[in-house]
């Protein structure tokens, strides 16, 4: 598979490599797999939350009520409440 950057990134990447002392292959494949490991982690994460949302074990909250909330909260710490 070839993937393409724009010249900032080879730039980016050949210096990173030259200072590093690894392959820019290396260094490509670290990042990628770590990326798709953390889609993972955040797609696992957001299909959880829907389950819990269509289960009825969360339920929505408006998002006025949502940021009364938090001024209601930030007024209370500030007034040492």
């Amino acid at each position: 598979m070839e993937v393409q950057v724009s010249p900032e990134t080879a730039k980016k990447l050949n210096d990173l490599a030259a200072s590093s002392g690894r392959a820019p292959e290396e260094i490509v494949e670290d990042a990628l797999a770590g990326y798709l490991k953390e889609v993972a982690s955040i797609r696992k994460t957001l299909d959880s939350r829907y389950d819990d949302l269509k289960s009825g074990r969360v339920k929505l909250v408006d998002g006025e009520e949502a940021f009364r909330r938090l001024r209601e909260k930030s007024e209370r710490r500030r007034s040492g409440g």
